[in-house]
């Protein structure tokens, strides 16, 4: 009787949300090890090195130019180990602020307008027949009646050379 059900009202497309997001505590777990990692270091004694959120953004703070690109190195590395792309960390040029060098660096989250396009572009292009995109606001629905099409499609995706980290959500 269901699988009749389910012949007349025919097979519910399956989906998944493409997504670029910040496990916001992983990041706060790195910065608080890179803080740690700063001031138990012995090159970065009596140069002012820190980092600390101020407000969104990261400040990165150090006497030289090159300590406060090595303060960065550091929480770059932090970054990494907490398994968080640096595609995530948009950080600036070093300035000179007072007798102070500092860098400040956003994380970046969502996907912008023109990377949904292109990534709509490769789905497209190369994702088989059955799969459809759709930009909603930051990220993207991709839909087909195939869930092997839809694993096919996230592999190509995962493969494709892009400007964001991206994430695989609400599998259905």
């Amino acid at each position: 009787m269901s699988e009749r059900i389910a012949r007349l009202v025919g097979m519910a497309d399956s989906s998944f949300d493409v997504v670029s997001k910040v496990d916001k505590m992983e990041a706060d777990n790195a910065l608080h090890q890179a803080q740690k990692e700063i001031e138990q270091r012995y090159d970065f004694k009596n140069v002012g090195a820190s980092v600390d959120w101020s407000g969104e953004k990261l400040l990165l703070k150090a006497s030289t130019e090159e300590r406060v690109k090595a303060v960065l190195d550091v929480l770059e590395s932090k970054f990494i180990k907490r398994s968080i792309s640096l595609k995530h960390l948009d950080a600036g040029e070093p300035y000179a602020s007072g007798k102070e060098y500092r860098i400040e660096a956003a994380l970046k989250e969502g996907i912008e307008q023109d990377q949904a396009k292109k990534i709509g572009k490769i789905i497209r292009d190369e994702a088989p027949k059955s799969v459809k995109s759709q930009i909603q606001g930051d990220e993207l629905r991709v839909q087909s009646k195939s869930r092997d099409d839809l694993q096919a499609t996230m592999a190509l995706l995962k493969k494709a050379d892009l400007d964001v980290d991206l994430q695989f959500v609400n599998f259905r």
